[in-house]
């Protein structure tokens, strides 16, 4: 079954989360503040924002399963640059040409998952990938407090070329979905700019931008101001996806059963409380209350992202389903780098004045505000519309 091999592939990709374990040794390597280290999440994460949406529609011409396997094969690539690079530029350039690999990747998974599958399934497959994904993310921060311990900070991208290759000689071996017609028309601009999907959009858009509030900062948080060792700061951020990969289980059937709306909207309530509770958090604070404002935020995002992301693949048409899940990830990963760029900006104008406490509260609460006044319009806006 073809969703098996892609799942993989982005369960891979998706380990990528170990790399935000390693942020505080890779500063202290090259000499760099935290607030530069943005440019690592920037230049991996930018490029595969756009390469899932150019991706996912070329796919739809070329076939969804060769351009996976070339995504696999540029991560491995991307991998190897970085775990070797000898400069900080080095560092972001193999990000770059891991950005490829894993927007080809995302691009085509959520259109091999839902290959062949009724209507009244689909929740339950983008589920599943959902779930892989957030799997990914949770497990990658476990091992890489003890890689970086143990080896150094070039061990988190080493130990993921094996897994790779894993994953793309099965891809090799399995995957073999059928190529899709030439005559099936590519994805317009005008396809794009429906209010539906662009609503969709804006919400993924914003949601993920807000989360990164805490990828970006909560492992700078836990070693700076709580003084943990690297292994129980990964144990601990893990539980942001965890909850992610949980939540998106639990959205696909729900989803099926009763329709976007209620998960979607309980999704955003959520990942907001937990944004504003982990605002809160102190050098007293204790970690049981950290840790379930971690796992709120983390399950909120993966129980809002699987009904967002079926609306959007519900809205193309069967042979545009490549183009319309990319464009789905394409509106997430632009809110990462949104996300990245304006948080890591504020919180560096509050820290030179400030410090880091109140830097890394005021960075949560505008986070936290910003997807309240999304939620409300959208709440607004399904209301005005019922009337």
């Amino acid at each position: 079954m073809s969703k098996w091999p892609a799942a993989a592939g982005a369960f891979v990709v998706s380990l990528d989360s170990m790399v935000n374990i390693a942020f505080p040794a890779i500063a202290a390597a090259f000499g760099t503040p935290p607030e530069r280290v943005r440019w690592i999440i920037v230049c991996y994460v930018f490029t595969y924002a756009v390469m899932s949406f150019v991706g996912g529609a070329a796919a739809d011409r070329l076939g969804h399963a060769s351009v996976l396997k070339a995504g696999m094969a540029l991560s491995v690539a991307g991998f190897l640059l970085v775990g070797a690079a000898p400069t900080f530029g080095w560092v972001l350039a193999g990000r770059a040409v891991q950005g490829v690999g894993a927007g080809l990747v995302y691009g085509t998974t959520p259109a091999l998952v839902t290959a062949g599958a009724l209507e009244a399934a689909r929740g339950r497959r983008l589920g599943f990938l959902a779930a892989a994904i957030g799997l990914g993310f949770a497990l990658g921060p476990l091992p890489a407090g003890v890689l970086v311990e143990a080896f150094g900070w070039r061990a988190v991208f080493h130990v993921r070329v094996p897994l790779m290759l894993a994953a793309l000689a099965w891809a090799l071996a399995g995957l073999r979905a059928p190529r899709v017609a030439a005559a099936q028309p590519m994805v317009a601009g005008r396809d794009v700019v429906r209010a539906p999907v662009l609503r969709a959009c804006a919400l993924a858009f914003v949601a993920n931008a807000a989360i990164f509030a805490i990828w970006l900062l909560a492992p700078f948080y836990l070693v700076t101001v709580r003084g943990l060792r690297a292994s129980l700061v990964g144990a601990l951020f893990t539980l942001t996806p965890l909850g992610t990969a949980l939540g998106a289980a639990f959205a696909g059937r729900l989803t099926d059963a009763l329709g976007p709306a209620v998960p979607m909207l309980a999704g955003l309530a959520l990942e907001t409380a937990g944004l504003l509770g982990l605002a809160t958090a102190g050098a007293a604070t204790p970690l049981g209350l950290v840790a379930l404002a971690l796992f709120a935020a983390g399950f909120g995002l993966g129980a809002f992202q699987v009904p967002n992301q079926a609306g959007v693949m519900a809205a193309f048409p069967a042979g545009q389903q490549g183009a319309a899940g990319g464009l789905s990830f394409l509106a997430r990963t632009l809110g990462v780098v949104a996300g990245v760029l304006v948080l890591a900006g504020a919180f560096a104008a509050r820290r030179a004045a400030a410090g880091f406490e109140p830097a890394f509260a005021e960075a949560l609460r505008l986070a936290a505000t910003v997807l309240a006044v999304a939620l409300a319009a959208e709440l607004l806006a399904r209301y005005t519309r019922r009337r």
